[in-house]
């Protein structure tokens, strides 16, 4: 089921801001530079933090972080 941003609820909602606010804080910069990220090409928060919910929700911070980190090294998006 791929969840667009016009369709989240509370708890995707939510999930998406948990996310970006642990990227930010591994990345050491603020959210909303990390939000343009995940929004611009590739949008990965459709096409993976909101795509795949179901189970990254399920993990642990430090993995959700480093995950979605390498996405980011992955798709050029950081070095």
């Amino acid at each position: 089921m791929n969840k667009k941003k016009s369709e989240m609820n509370g708890d995707t909602l939510l999930f998406a801001v948990f996310c970006i606010e642990g990227i930010a804080e591994s990345l050491k910069t603020d959210g909303a530079e990390v939000y343009k990220l995940l929004t611009g090409e590739g949008s990965i928060l459709d096409t993976y933090i909101l795509e795949y919910y179901d189970a990254l929700h399920t993990q642990s911070k430090e993995y959700i972080v480093d995950e979605l980190v390498e996405l980011m090294k992955k798709e050029s998006l950081i070095q």
